[in-house]
C-alpha cells in the first residue's frame, strides 16, 4: 500500500431531482429475422389455428451436431445446441455471445458511473464508506468484513457462525439466519486475491489524503480492490453486468431473434431505474440472487420448448435454483409462482407429466439442498413453495384417479386447481403448527392487510415504508411513455389469442376424458402467466416491481417472434418494425438515461460520524446498544458494539425484541420501557427526534403506529418528546448532536 499525500477536493454539488427508484426507505432459431433471414424452425401461428400442430404429437429433434476438433469448437456445438442454434452457423453462435458480453459490459459501466457519481465513492474514508451501506445494507457488510479481518478464513466463518453481537446476549447462527452465502464466498475470494497479489509484489490499493474542507479533519481515503468495500461494490457490479448478458440470451432465445434480444436490453435500459435498485444498494440481496433468477427462468424456457430432456438441462436448473435461493430469504415466494405458472401450464395441456414431474422433483432436490446448506433453516420446510412442491407432486401420482371422473376437461381444469391451492394453503398451516413456526408469519400478516383492514405493529412498520406500499399511480404511466406496457399488452394480447384458439377446440367438444397429446409453444403461455403473477406482487408490493419490469422487458422481446407474429412479418419487414418500435422507445428512454447520468452528489453523514466515534472512543467494547433498527446497523458494522435489534426482520423473536425497543416512541411510561431495556441488557439507547414526529402518511408515525398496538395509552404525550426534553431520572444523557441523542440506561 502506498501512502501519498495528495488534495482532492471534495465539492458536493447540488442533486438535481432524481427519478423515481425502486425503493430507498428486489430461440428456437437464432436467425435474425431483421436481416431477412430464416426464422424458427415452428411454423408461425395464423390467427384460425387451433394448435393442432401440437396435437400431432410431437416432431422428432435431430440429433446434436458433431463437435469440431478442438476444444472451441465443441463450446460452440454445444452453446448452439443449447440455445437452439442447430440451423444457424458458427458464426453466427460467436456474434451472439459477443453482443451478449458487450450488453453485459455495457450495464457493468452504467450501473458504476451511477454508483460513483451518487456518493463520490473513491474518494470516501473507510468510515464514510461503512455508513453508506445502511440498514440492512450495513448489516450484511458487516459479516464480510468481520471474515475479512479475522485471523483466518475459517476463524472468520466460525465467528459468524457463534455471533455474539447482532442480538446480545444470544448467540446466533448468522450464516443460517441471514442468508450470507455471498459474504462468506466474497470474503474468501478477497484474502485469496491479496495473498497472490502480496506474493507476485504487486501493490492492489492506492492511499490518498482527501481534504474534505468546512472545518473537517482530513480522511484517508484508498482506491483499488485491495481496499474491501470496493472489492465487495466491484464484484457485484461484475455480477449484475453478467446479468445483461443472459437478458440478451433469453430475449435472444425467447424471441428466435438476435433482434430480441437486443429489444430485450434497450428496455431494460429505457426503464432502467424501475428495473433495478442495485447501483443505488449494492450489498442488499437481491443483487446476488436476481441474477441467477434470470438464468434459472431462461432453463425453464429452455426446458419446456425442448422436445427431449437432457441431464445436463436439469443439473444446470438445480445449481441455478440453490443458487438463487441461497442469497435471498424472498426468492422461496418467487419459485412459489413459477411453480403454480407451470401448474397451470401442464393443466390445461401445454406441457407433459413426465417433464412436469422432473421439473418439481429438480426443485424438491434444490429445496433439500437449500435447507442442508442453511442448517436446517426450518422456513424452507414450512414455506408455501414447499407445500405446493409436495401437493403437485400427490396430484401427478393421483393423474389415473383423476382420469377416472367422468366430468369435461374444463371441469377436470377446475377440480385441480382448487387440489392444489387448498391444499397448499392446509399444509403449509399444518407444518408450521407441527414445527412450531412463525417467523413467517408476517408476510400473511401483511397479504391480509392488503385486502383488509387488518392492522398490528408489524404490518404498519412494513406498509407505512413506501417499498411495501402498493405501486404508485406513476409507474403505469412511466411504462406507456417509454412504450414497454404498450408493447407488451400487444405481445399478451397474441399469447392469450392463441390460448383462446387452442382451448376452443377442446372445450366446444365438451370432452370427457383428457387428450392424449399437448399443445405446442408452452413457454410463451408460461411467461404470460408468470408476467400474471408478477403483475400481481407489483401491485401489491411496490418493491416487487423489481421482478415485474425485467420480466416485461423479456416479453417484449417477442414482439420479434414469427410465432406470434409471422402473419405480419410476411408483409412487413420485421427488422423495420423492430427498429420503428425501438426508435420510438429511445425518446423518453433517452431522457430516463439521461436523468439518470445527471445525478451528482456526495455522501456525507456528520451526525452519524460523530456519533460513531464517540461511541468508538468513550464507551466500553463489550458495552450494548439499541435504537433504531437502521442505525443499529451502522453501530455494529463501525463500532463493532453488541446490539439488540437489527433490520433482519424476518424472525419471530427479533421482532418481539424490536417492539420493545421500539416502545421508547410509545407513550408508555418511562419506567416501564426501562424495566424493559434492563431485561435485554441494554446500557445505552440511541434517540432520534425526528422519529417522533416524521411520517410518511397519515397514521405512520411512530406514536400512531403505537396507537393502534397499545390503545389503552393514546392520547398520551409520546415518551419520546418528553426525554428530548429531560431524560431524568431513568435516562442519563451522555451524548447529543443535531440528530443523536445518546441515553444511558439508570441501573435500579
Amino acid at each position: 500500500m502506498v501512502l501519498q499525500a495528495r488534495n482532492k477536493h471534495r465539492e458536493a454539488a447540488p442533486k438535481p431531482p432524481q427519478p423515481p427508484r425502486a425503493s430507498q426507505s428486489p430461440l428456437r432459431g437464432a436467425s435474425d429475422v431483421g436481416a431477412g433471414e430464416p426464422g424458427p424452425e415452428r411454423a408461425p401461428l395464423s390467427p384460425g389455428r387451433k394448435g393442432a400442430a401440437g396435437r400431432k404429437g410431437p416432431r422428432a429433434e435431430p440429433g446434436a451436431p458433431p463437435a469440431g476438433g478442438g476444444l472451441g469448437g465443441r463450446l460452440a456445438a454445444r452453446l448452439r445446441w443449447a440455445l437452439g442454434l442447430r440451423r444457424a452457423g458458427r458464426g453466427r453462435t460467436w456474434t451472439t455471445l459477443l453482443l451478449a458480453v458487450f450488453a453485459a459490459v455495457l450495464h457493468w459501466s452504467h450501473i458504476t458511473h451511477l454508483f460513483e457519481n451518487d456518493r463520490h465513492f473513491s474518494h470516501l474514508s473507510t468510515l464514510e464508506r461503512e455508513m453508506a451501506f445502511r440498514t440492512e445494507m450495513g448489516l450484511y457488510y458487516s459479516y464480510f468484513k468481520t471474515i475479512v479481518e479475522a485471523p483466518s478464513f475459517l476463524n472468520g466463518v466460525w465467528m459468524i457462525m457463534n455471533d455474539k453481537l447482532t442480538e446480545y446476549p444470544l448467540v446466533i447462527n448468522t450464516l443460517k439466519r441471514f442468508n450470507l452465502y455471498p459474504e462468506v464466498i466474497l470474503a474468501s475470494w478477497y484474502r485469496i486475491y491479496t495473498k497472490i497479489m502480496d506474493l507476485i509484489g504487486i501493490q492492489t490499493k492506492i492511499c490518498w489524503t482527501v481534504t474534505r474542507g468546512e472545518g473537517l479533519s482530513p480522511i484517508e481515503s484508498c482506491e483499488g480492490l485491495g481496499d474491501p468495500a470496493c472489492f465487495y461494490v466491484a464484484v457485484i457490479f461484475i455480477l449484475n453486468g453478467l446479468m445483461m448478458a443472459l437478458f440478451f440470451i433469453y430475449g435472444t432465445y425467447l424471441s428466435g431473434s438476435r433482434l430480441g434480444g437486443l429489444v430485450t436490453v434497450l428496455c431494460f435500459f429505457f426503464n432502467h431505474g424501475e428495473c433495478t435498485r442495485v447501483m443505488w444498494t449494492p450489498p442488499l440481496r437481491e443483487s446476488f440472487s436476481y441474477p441467477f433468477l434470470v438464468l434459472q427462468m431462461l432453463l425453464v424456457t429452455h426446458i419446456l420448448r425442448a422436445t427431449k430432456l437432457y441431464r445436463g438441462s436439469l443439473i444446470a436448473l438445480c445449481i441455478s435454483n440453490v443458487f438463487f435461493m441461497l442469497p435471498w430469504q424472498f426468492a422461496q415466494f418467487v419459485l412459489l409462482t413459477q411453480i403454480a405458472s407451470l401448474f397451470a401450464v401442464y393443466v390445461v395441456g401445454y406441457i407433459d407429466i413426465c417433464k412436469l414431474r422432473k421439473i418439481i422433483y429438480i426443485h424438491m432436490i434444490s429445496l433439500a439442498l437449500c435447507f442442508v446448506l442453511m442448517f436446517g433453516n426450518s422456513m424452507l420446510l414450512t414455506s408455501y413453495y414447499a407445500s405446493s412442491l409436495v401437493i403437485i407432486w400427490g396430484i401427478l401420482a393421483m393423474k389415473p384417479h383423476f382420469l377416472k371422473i367422468n366430468v369435461s376437461e374444463l371441469s377436470l381444469w377446475v377440480i385441480q386447481g382448487c387440489f392444489w391451492l387448498f391444499g397448499t394453503v392446509i399444509l403449509k398451516y399444518l407444518t408450521s403448527k407441527i414445527f412450531g413456526i412463525a417467523d413467517d408469519a408476517h408476510i400473511g400478516n401483511l397479504l391480509t392487510s392488503k385486502f383488509f383492514s387488518y392492522k398490528d405493529f408489524d404490518t404498519l412498520l412494513y406498509t407505512c415504508a413506501a417499498e411495501f406500499d402498493f405501486m404508485e399511480k406513476e409507474t403505469p404511466l412511466r411504462y406507456t411513455k417509454t412504450l414497454l406496457l404498450p408493447v407488451v399488452l400487444v405481445v399478451f394480447v397474441a399469447i392469450v389469442r392463441k390460448i383462446i384458439s387452442d382451448m376452443w377446440g377442446v372445450l366446444a367438444k365438451q370432452q370427457t376424458h383428457v387428450r392424449k397429446h399437448q399443445f405446442d409453444h408452452g413457454e410463451l403461455v408460461y411467461h404470460a402467466l408468470q408476467l400474471l403473477a408478477y403483475t400481481a406482487l407489483g401491485i401489491l408490493i411496490m418493491r416487487l416491481k423489481l421482478f415485474l419490469t425485467p420480466h416485461m422487458c423479456v416479453m417484449a422481446s417477442l414482439i420479434c417472434s414469427r410465432q406470434l407474429f409471422g402473419w405480419l412479418f410476411c408483409k412487413v419487414h420485421p427488422g423495420a418494425v423492430v427498429f420503428a418500435i425501438l426508435a420510438a422507445m429511445s425518446i423518453q428512454g433517452s431522457a430516463n438515461l439521461q436523468t439518470q447520468w445527471n445525478i451528482v452528489g456526495e455522501f456525507s453523514n456528520l451526525p452519524q460520524e460523530e456519533l460513531i466515534e464517540w461511541i468508538k472512543y468513550s464507551t466500553k467494547p463489550d458495552a450494548v446498544f439499541a435504537g433504531a433498527m437502521p442505525t443499529m446497523a451502522s453501530v455494529k458494522l463501525s463500532a463493532l458494539r453488541p446490539i439488540v435489534n437489527h433490520p433482519h426482520y424476518e424472525d419471530a423473536g427479533l421482532r418481539a425484541r424490536t417492539k420493545i425497543v421500539y416502545s421508547m416512541y410509545s407513550r408508555k411510561a418511562a419506567e416501564e420501557v426501562k424495566r424493559e431495556l434492563i431485561k435485554l441488557k441494554v446500557n445505552y439507547y440511541i434517540l432520534e427526534e425526528s422519529w417522533c414526529v416524521r411520517r410518511s402518511k397519515p397514521g405512520c408515525s411512530m406514536p400512531e403506529i403505537w396507537d393502534v398496538e397499545d390503545p389503552a395509552n393514546a392520547g398520551k404525550t409520546p415518551l419520546c418528546n418528553l426525554l428530548v426534553k429531560d431524560s431524568k431520572p431513568h435516562f442519563t444523557t451522555v451524548f447529543q448532536n443535531s440528530v443523536y441523542k445518546v441515553l444511558e440506561v439508570v441501573k435500579e
